[in-house]
């Protein structure tokens, strides 16, 4: 699977000649290549956009000593042994400048993005991917980000809106790439990858300071810390689509089972939080009402609804608080 969309950077000097010489010829003889004015300015840089016949894009800007390339599409080879680097250790103007000439590209290409201005924002490295955009652009638009049975606009709401506290905006590029960037749609991959989102709003809606992607001595590295508490999301499949464990008593049972039998055995107090968003009503009903004890404790089990909020049961001692945020059992 390849990567977000990042940039490369390079120290070698660079000219209107070199730039037509060894990255518009290569990217001629790569699939055709239109050489345009950029769409907005970028003052004290010479900059261009290339607009590739396949429908690939591709950035470059350059002054004395530094210069920067940004593309969905192959790379010239005269910058194969360049460092990449991400959106948030480029100069501040070069950002700005490449996220809105990107934006112009993605809302000609799918103009109902624009009334989500932070979630197109924050996932804009997996949107404007060299792999990942088709199969983006159809998670958002024709699965609502991972909500069954609702629509696309209240999906999409949910997100954005939280996205907009800037929660996660230090993690971005982590936290983008969890969606992945594959040519093929993975609808469980990429509802696990939106799981740890309604986890993060969870978590922020409560009143804690969350810390993301814990890198840990045991070699794991589990979804967040806040306090002196380790958090691992994990989001089952709906009983329905699986060949074992297929009532939702059994599916959030196993769920519990290998978790606590991997990444958490050795890291006693974690907290364990399952999602069951992917759960129908009906199976979400029976499974809060018969409240099963688990088999790793402590376990915070959830379920989401853009209209409806985040609802939920704990079996153990869960070590946080989130009364004031979700609707638990009387």
């Amino acid at each position: 699977m390849a990567s977000p969309l990042r940039f490369r950077y390079d120290t070698g000097g660079w000219s209107d000649q070199r730039v037509r010489r060894e990255l518009y010829g290569s990217l001629e003889d790569y699939a055709g290549v239109t050489w345009v004015e950029p769409e907005h300015e970028l003052h004290g840089w010479d900059a261009a956009r290339f607009e590739l016949g396949n429908g690939d894009l591709a950035l470059f800007a350059w002054r004395d000593g530094e210069a920067y390339w940004l593309g969905n599409t192959e790379t010239p080879s005269a910058l194969w042994k360049t460092n990449k680097r991400g959106w948030e250790e480029v100069p501040f103007e070069l950002a700005r400048w490449a996220r809105r000439e990107l934006l112009d590209d993605l809302y000609d290409r799918a103009p109902w993005l624009e009334e989500y201005e932070y979630l197109t924002w924050f996932f804009l490295p997996v949107l404007m991917s060299k792999d990942g955009t088709e199969t983006a652009l159809e998670f958002f638009k024709e699965h609502a980000a991972g909500f069954p049975n609702a629509s696309r606009d209240a999906g999409l709401q949910f997100y954005d809106e939280f996205l907009e506290s800037g929660v996660l905006e230090d993690h971005r590029e982590t936290m983008a790439g969890k969606l992945g960037t594959s040519g093929r749609l993975d609808l469980t991959r990429m509802r696990a990858a939106m799981g740890e989102f309604t986890v993060a709003k969870l978590l922020h809606d409560a009143g804690y300071d969350l810390e993301p992607e814990i890198e840990l001595g045991s070699g794991y590295a589990l979804d967040y810390r806040v306090d002196d508490t380790l958090i691992e999301v994990a989001r089952p499949q709906p009983p329905a689509r699986r060949t074992n464990a297929n009532t939702p008593i059994a599916a959030v049972r196993e769920t519990a089972r290998s978790k606590g039998r991997g990444q958490l055995d050795t890291h006693a107090g974690a907290l364990l939080v399952v999602d069951c968003t992917s759960f129908p009503d009906d199976a979400w009903r029976s499974l809060r009402a018969e409240h099963p004890d688990l088999p790793y404790q402590p376990t915070l089990v959830i379920r989401a609804r853009p209209d409806r909020g985040i609802e939920a049961f704990e079996v153990g001692n869960v070590p946080i608080d989130v009364s004031g945020t979700v609707a638990l059992p009387n």
